[in-house]
């Protein structure tokens, strides 16, 4: 990895600023796509465009798809149509043309596919665009070495070879037969350990791991992991091989689906990032804000209602903190924990009432030692004359425990349900909740026993 110290970067700036192109081209003869993104982060726009017509158009190509998503929409802005189809997207495997592509709005879609000159290509990228992005079908590409099952393994090397040519790496070769459904995947080291074997369907691998094109991304990580896959093919309804998915494509779409996820939970409504303007992050972060101060005001309320209550015992106010902060820490983790079993694959919708009786489980266990300890801090601290207030503080955590652990379950399963996001649940959501409910059934169970007590 390149480090760019300021040194460094002012000695690109000066050699940019002499439009010094044959210094300019020595710097970048060395670094890799990934490297030469980076340097381009720490450039301004003008400089940018300046570096990237010294690059040949497949290193040019490479280093579009490792800029950041602003930073690519910016430089396409500045770019021709014409341009951008024949240095860019005829020089990329047809899902990242696609991933390129979706970025920019209709009209100019439209422009860049009318100037590229390969026609099959422009097909398949219109075929691509056709699917939902979130599936396997708007993550696949069609650059793939397939052969017939029936044919002899000499006929199979020379179909081969000249498939291989456009293609920049091979994972598998897959075998279809006469329809074009698949069938099996031929190992490289078959081609050597088998070299006069009359068909392929003699020693193809059956039965491969595959995706249909509607499988949602997600799952697709999810058989990629299991089965430990460097690639995987994709097949229509009717099985008929139609692309294949790389591991670094899913990958980056972990990636980006993690991003999300954490933002989701922090409280932002959108993705946004350390270089967005000060409107972009204030309109990101603002509504969970102004939730949360209507949750706020939610809490003051039901205070206003049971005022009579804590001007008997003020000593009640103490703990408001201590059960607002339980419910929220606990129903965070119990969301935490299904989210991440939804998102690996290991919490299946048909168990959620398994898994919310094993929530309440955990949560009586938790509320009983929770409750039990500040019962005892209780009784050393406030001692006699506080008994209401030292069983109120102790029944109410056991109660809010209980519900966070129930309702921390239940909401991401529900929204699971719903196909919305369950990562909403981790975040002010699960916590603003808990506060209000928690609020409640303390004041509810404190006012009940200091009845109970003057009576």
């Amino acid at each position: 990895m390149k480090e760019y110290t300021p040194e460094y970067l002012e000695h690109i700036r000066q050699i940019i600023a002499e439009r010094n192109e044959e210094a300019a081209r020595t710097e970048l003869a060395d670094l890799h796509p990934a490297d030469i993104a980076e340097l381009y982060q720490q450039l301004d726009l003008e400089e940018e465009e300046f570096l990237y017509k010294l690059l040949d158009d497949e290193i040019a190509a490479d280093v579009l798809m490792e800029l950041d998503e602003d930073d690519r929409r910016k430089l396409l802005k500045e770019m021709p149509a014409e341009e951008i189809a024949r240095q860019f997207i005829e020089n990329l495997d047809t899902d990242d043309a696609v991933d390129i592509i979706q970025e920019l709005d209709e009209e100019d879609r439209d422009k860049i596919l009318s100037h590229i000159d390969d026609v099959e290509q422009a097909g398949d990228i219109i075929d691509l665009l056709k699917y939902d992005e979130d599936t396997a079908g708007g993550l696949m590409g069609t650059e793939m070495i397939v052969v017939n099952e029936n044919w002899s393994m000499p006929e199979c090397i020379k179909q081969m070879r000249m498939q291989a040519e456009d293609m920049d790496a091979i994972y598998n070769v897959y075998v279809v037969d006469n329809d074009y459904r698949l069938r099996g995947i031929l190992p490289l080291k078959t081609l050597i350990t088998h070299p006069s074997v009359s068909k392929i369907r003699h020693v193809m691998e059956e039965n491969p791991a595959s995706v249909k094109t509607d499988t949602p991304i997600d799952d697709v990580a999810i058989d990629f992991e299991k089965y430990d896959l460097v690639a995987m093919p994709v097949v229509d309804s009717i099985g008929r091989l139609v692309g294949r998915i790389t591991v670094d494509d899913v990958m980056d779409q972990v990636r980006e689906s993690t991003e999300r996820d954490y933002q989701l939970a922090s409280g932002l409504s959108s993705d946004v990032e350390t270089s967005d303007t000060i409107f972009t992050q204030t309109k990101a972060r603002l509504p969970w804000l102004l939730i949360g101060m209507l949750g706020g005001i939610g809490n003051s309320l039901i205070l206003g209602n049971f005022e009579e209550g804590l001007s008997v015992d003020p000593t009640l106010a103490l703990f408001i903190p201590l059960i607002g902060g339980t419910g929220g820490n606990v129903g965070t983790q119990s969301s935490a924990i299904v989210v991440q079993g939804l998102a690996n694959g290991s919490l299946d919708l048909r168990r959620s009432g398994r898994q919310l009786l094993k929530e309440l489980g955990v949560g009586l266990i938790n509320g009983l030692i929770i409750s039990l300890l500040v019962l005892t801090y209780n009784v050393m601290k406030l001692g006699p004359g506080h008994y209401s207030t030292t069983m109120a503080v102790s029944l109410s955590l056991m109660s809010v425990v209980i519900f966070a652990s129930v309702f921390g379950t239940f909401v991401p399963l529900t929204l699971e349900k719903f196909k919305i996001d369950p990562a909403l649940a981790t975040g002010p959501f699960i916590s603003i909740t808990n506060d209000i409910i928690g609020m409640l059934i303390y004041m509810v169970i404190s006012s009940a026993l200091i009845i109970h007590f003057a009576g």
